[in-house]
């Protein structure tokens, strides 16, 4: 029988703390699954459930964006995917009552734990201007509301449409229509925050920001490299692709800040054997310091250019441009520099570049320690450089491997999320509806925030997603959203952006990925592509938390129709009575997806066309995959700090908070922990067990500071921090952004400590 909800929030004053793991998984992990998703749905509801996560037949998981094979396993699902599913799943409900009985002020005070925990929203909810908390609103109402503040607005470029990854292709390319036809480009979405440093350096030197490789890639890969990501805690079905891919022969080196558990041994729960000894997976771990890796990369492709023979003249000189650039560049790459910059030493570079020299068939995979640095897209082309000497894009098991972590981030961008669309896409969106799309380029998030800021935007519409717990500068972006006339989100459940509003609030609950959806022609599906350009069906299988929810495409169509109304010649109430109709003019309009729905049927889905991949055709501006030479750079620290990077314990995902242990680095019972080497510890008089204020430097002078952190000493690399994010966004300046991508660098946080 599941349990209900926690009234008060937990203490979490005196987390505990034990040495960290060395294996992930295992029996602990199951144990851990089956115990959540008994509390959430009770024992045959999780049956039920489970049974259908990211099956042929059944859903796809709300977590993660990994692919799956064609032989599905029974359970195929993670721990974290089960924590995730058993979230939306629950039997725990957020009625008219639970808001009359908690007014605004209270829930403000709550952690986002709490908030989470308690349960799935079942009716609209709108705060009124001067209201002192939400109240039950009609759908009619609702749609009303947003219409008088759409259509008040001076211009449309005065609304944010933001969107979460978990939207699913047919809500998504109906939002960005709707966005369109209103008039704006202004659609951030989470990309922004996480890998549009990947998109940015991908598209420049491949031509695609995609990943170029498939599950089958990682399988037959020699050697993958395996770059600033945990997938123990973010990714943890891809620990069985690794594992497969030693066992057939693979090495594989991670490059990482902070050793972790995943990447040391998997134990498998799918086998005894696995459970019981696991896989060792780490050939070569280096602990580079944060912000080193542009550093590391480019003197591997100074030693790989010196080698002779070890470069693929062939491929180099029929699908490159700027070697000659790139060669000269990386002949002044110093060793002293590179090891300054990285923390590591001479004999695990040269391990590292005898390992690359020995693979003939080379993948890197990489997430948020990589992307979120101000040098993050030069960091990304530093990494295509190695590949493209070695010929290792276009070829099978070899390629670039961004890996995702929303489960459809990468499907929403394809349906035309993005602030800065390309004609051709326009051009064909607009000749498909008959509409005319604005060209100018809209807001990113962090342009969005600074847009409420300055009084430029004043409607934030969000489509899922936690966006105050994901953004950086809490203080600032909190104040932004309050001067913001109207607030708007599309929810399953609450988290910390229902209590930062504007004048208006609504919250518009809707379906989950684990819902059956019935809409007026039958029963419907909704597709998602996952990291790997994987298009399938996802197909929920529960009663709907409430008969008052309405999915997210209804939810766009009944807007579009109350803001545009007669004007628009968009047969929106067909798009919400059958999604088929959605996919037919998504065939249309998004290469790579002609004859969807017929594909879209097919049990296993089917892959999305990428031209490296497929053809070794690069559609960059020369027509070929491109070289880059820019300054290596990396983070410069002032004595008596260090560098903090921002991550997820393992009770996370994304924003939201599972529980409060994050148990492969032996911390229990709390989140607010920093973790510092000893001896950095020792240096700046930081006990064990002491608590501390921290404190963000950045050149604009403004204190941001997180209060009682209790320290960890803990085996980071020398000069680097690591806390959990959402509690550390505060210090992360809005204005500290990557290059090109400008998304924010929250792996790159000067800090101080102050006694708390």
């Amino acid at each position: 029988m599941a349990t209900k909800p926690p009234t008060g929030d937990p203490v979490q004053d005196a987390p505990q703390v034990t040495p960290p793991k060395h294996a992930a998984a295992g029996l602990p992990a199951i144990g851990h699954t089956l115990r959540i998703a008994h509390e959430q749905m009770g024992l045959a509801r999780t049956a039920r459930t489970l049974l259908k996560v990211n099956q042929k037949n059944g859903f796809d998981c709300p977590g993660c964006a990994w692919p799956e094979g064609d032989k599905r396993h029974t359970a195929e699902f993670c721990e974290n995917g089960a924590k995730a599913v058993a979230e939306e799943a629950t039997l725990r409900r957020v009625t008219p009552e639970f808001f009359a009985a908690h007014p605004l002020a209270d829930l403000a005070t709550r952690s986002g734990y709490w908030l989470g925990q308690q349960g799935r929203i079942t009716e609209p909810m709108y705060l009124p201007e001067g209201g002192d908390r939400y109240e039950a609103i009609s759908w009619e109402r609702a749609f009303s509301v947003i219409a008088e503040e759409l259509t008040a607005l001076g211009s449309p470029d005065e609304a944010l449409f933001y969107t979460s990854g978990r939207t699913s292709n047919e809500a998504a390319f109906l939002f960005q229509l709707f966005a369109r036809e209103f008039g704006t480009n202004n659609l951030p979405d989470c990309s922004n925050m996480c890998h549009e440093s990947s998109g940015s350096a991908l598209t420049e030197t491949i031509g695609i920001g995609k990943g170029s490789v498939s599950l089958e890639d990682l399988h037959q890969a020699d050697l993958i490299i395996v770059a600033g990501q945990n997938p123990g805690t973010n990714h943890p079905r891809m620990l069985s692709a690794l594992e497969k891919a030693k066992t057939a022969g693979a090495k594989i080196i991670s490059v990482n800040p902070l050793p972790e558990a995943g990447m040391e041994r998997f134990k498998n729960p799918q086998t005894p054997l696995g459970m019981l000894r696991g896989t060792a997976l780490n050939d070569l771990f280096l602990q580079i310091r944060i912000g080193g890796d542009q550093a590391l990369f480019r003197l591997l492709n100074k030693l790989v250019i010196e080698t002779e023979g070890a470069t693929d003249e062939a491929f180099i000189r029929e699908h490159t441009h700027g070697y000659e650039d790139l060669a000269a560049a990386a002949k002044e790459a110093d060793w002293d520099e590179t090891l300054t910059a990285t923390g590591l030493t001479r004999p695990e570079i040269e391990r590292a570049l005898a390992m690359i020299l020995a693979s003939k068939r080379t993948i890197v995979c990489w997430a948020m320690g990589l992307t979120q640095h101000k040098h993050a897209v030069a960091t990304i082309r530093e990494v295509v450089n190695l590949l493209l000497l070695r010929g290792n894009i276009g070829r099978p098991g070899a390629g670039v491997c961004p890996v995702r972590g929303h489960s459809n981030v990468q499907g929403d961008r394809t349906m035309g999320i993005f602030e800065r669309p390309a004609p051709a896409f326009l051009d064909a969106l607009d000749k498909e509806f008959g509409i005319t799309s604005p060209r100018g380029h809209g807001y990113d998030v962090v342009r969005s925030i600074q847009a409420m800021r300055d009084g430029k935007a004043k409607v934030l519409f969000a489509m899922g997603g936690n966006f105050v717990g994901a953004t950086p500068d809490t203080e600032v972006t909190e104040a932004a959203i309050r001067r913001t006339s109207l607030t708007v989100h599309v929810s399953t459940k609450l988290n910390r952006s229902h209590t930062v509003t504007g004048r208006r609030a609504l919250i518009l609950p809707t379906l989950g990925r684990t819902d059956k959806d019935v809409q007026a022609s039958g029963r419907q599906f909704v597709t998602v592509e996952d990291s790997m350009g994987m298009v399938h069906a996802s197909r929920g299988n529960l009663s709907p938390a409430s008969p008052h929810l309405l999915s997210e495409p209804a939810i766009v169509a009944r807007m579009a129709r109350a803001v545009l109304g007669s004007a628009s010649a968009t047969p929106w109430e067909d798009f919400e009575r059958d999604y088929g109709a959605v996919r037919d003019r998504i065939a249309r309009v998004v290469p790579g997806f002609e004859d969807f729905n017929a594909r879209a049927a097919r049990p296993e889905g089917f892959r999305l066309p990428h031209a490296p991949r497929d053809e070794r055709r690069f559609p960059t501006r020369t027509g070929k995959a491109n070289f880059t030479a820019a300054p290596v750079e990396y983070p410069q620290v002032p004595p008596g700090r260090l560098l903090l990077q921002t991550l997820r314990s393992h009770d996370q995902y994304n924003t939201t908070i599972y529980g409060l242990d994050d148990r492969y680095r032996g911390i229990t019972g709390g989140r607010r922990v920093v973790m510092v080497n000893p001896a950095d510890a020792a240096d700046l008089g930081l006990a064990d067990g002491s608590y501390t204020d921290l404190v963000s430097e950045w050149k604009d002078g403004v204190e941001r500071r997180a209060p009682g952190f209790r320290v960890v000493h803990y085996p980071t690399a020398r000069g680097c921090a690591a806390a959990y994010y959402p509690e550390t966004n505060v210090l992360v300046p809005l204005d500290s952004t990557a290059d090109t991508s400008n998304t924010p660098a929250s792996k790159s946080v000067v800090v101080r400590f102050e006694p708390a």
